[in-house]
């Protein structure tokens, strides 16, 4: 289950608070089903499937970029295990404490500042994400052992008001977070993939020695079963907390994920989908502009090129397709070309602005601003880096004349 608040609402069934009448209060209450099972209780992942797994006919076959739906906030609620999960846990009559949230979430999106995304994860009791237990990125909070009686409370505080609900006990959290879609009864594809990639990350994380930095949580659905598997990432980049989406993860992937992007804050773009905050179309204009300016350093890094019999031809491009020649330095380094991508326009904030973050970062609870770069590339820059390119050009051509008529 995803829900986005803020956009058309997926029909869900009874959402109203259930009376003291129909259960203790207690988490246990809460998370109790029908059937009475809990995510402590034994469930048999089912086999691998290759048909449906990392090596279906239509894996890798589509573009990722500009396939994650504009949100602003990611709440995630630990309940259960995806071997338990219904195909629909919003309208799941039995599920009482996911079908609440998400309603009471529905219900007062019109008041609430920030775009949010409800999605599901595992939860565990006597672990960091026990059951009822709440996430909220990239606030980076958690709260404690939330129950189906504190729903309308708990949204109405945290939320809406954009306080401390305080009887979550919040904490903050610290590290990196990776989230697997591995909601089988959604979609098999996830339901194949998800389980494999949590296993390889763990593997991956282990033999780093990092399983105190990363943590690692099947997921339910999140949008595009077809790109299984898919693979949310938060952690800090440049100093703020941003959240990358993956599609089309293989168990090979695993380690690039860990080493570039959590171990370098570097996006891995084949396989990148899109960013919190960012919108489908600056999703896709992000990914271009990143190409572009790295093909520009590229090719003054080679300088041009001088042919035999002395005329000035194009430099090779690492693609093998033929590229002008630029002179002149470039300012841009990969360190800055990554960047676009993941860091806000810290130049562009007011004196005022700055004065509101800094009261902001000052109370208990740490709220990171999303990455907003893409508002400070304006059509000036691209016509500047446009004249620059231009502009070597000419000196090429220029000194190619130049030199001809100088050999006569």
């Amino acid at each position: 289950m995803s829900d986005i608040v803020g956009t058309s609402p997926t029909p869900i069934g009874d959402a109203l608070i259930s009376s003291p009448a129909e259960g203790t209060g207690s988490a246990v209450g809460s998370l109790q089903s029908d059937g009475g099972i809990l995510a402590g209780d034994a469930a048999v992942a089912a086999p691998y499937d290759p048909e449906s797994g990392f090596h279906r006919a239509e894996f890798g076959t589509q573009a990722l970029v500009g396939t994650v739906q504009y949100h602003e906030r990611h709440v995630f609620l630990c309940y259960k295990n995806p071997q338990v999960w219904p195909s629909h846990l919003e309208s799941s009559e039995s599920d009482r404490l996911p079908r609440l949230l998400s309603a009471a979430l529905k219900s007062r999106k019109g008041a609430m500042k920030k775009s949010t995304r409800l999605t599901i994860c595992e939860g565990e009791d006597g672990t960091d994400a026990s059951n009822g237990d709440v996430l909220i990125f990239p606030d980076m909070i958690r709260y404690r052992r939330l129950t189906h009686f504190d729903v309308e409370t708990f949204v109405e505080e945290a939320l809406v008001k954009d306080t401390e609900w305080l009887p979550g006990s919040p904490t903050s959290i610290t590290g990196a977070y990776v989230f697997v879609c591995a909601h089988g009864s959604r979609d098999k594809r996830c339901g194949t993939c998800g389980p494999a990639l949590i296993k390889k990350f763990k593997e991956e994380i282990g033999v780093r020695g990092l399983q105190d930095q990363i943590t690692v949580s099947g997921c339910s659905h999140i949008g595009g079963h077809k790109y299984a598997g898919n693979v949310i990432i938060f952690s800090l980049v440049n100093g703020e907390v941003a959240g990358h989406w993956y599609g089309y993860v293989a168990p090979d992937d695993v380690a690039v994920l860990l080493d570039q992007h959590i171990g370098k804050g570097e996006v891995v773009d084949h396989l990148w989908r899109g960013q919190l905050g960012l919108s489908e179309e600056d999703q896709k204009n992000a990914l271009e502009l990143k190409r572009q300016l790295a093909n520009l350093t590229e090719q003054n890094s080679s300088g041009c090129c001088q042919g035999s019999n002395g005329n000035v031809t194009c430099c090779q491009g690492s693609n093998g397709n033929a590229t002008c020649c630029q002179n002149g330095p470039q300012k841009e380094t990969n360190s800055d070309i990554n960047r676009a991508i993941t860091e806000d326009g810290k130049d562009k904030t007011t004196p005022d602005e700055k004065n509101s973050s800094s009261a902001r970062r000052s109370r208990s609870r740490k709220v990171c601003h999303l990455p907003t770069w893409f508002e400070t590339w304006e059509k000036e820059d691209t016509y500047a880096v446009l004249a620059v390119a231009a502009a070597g050009a000419a000196i090429c051509v220029a000194y190619s004349m130049y030199k001809h008529h100088h050999s006569k």
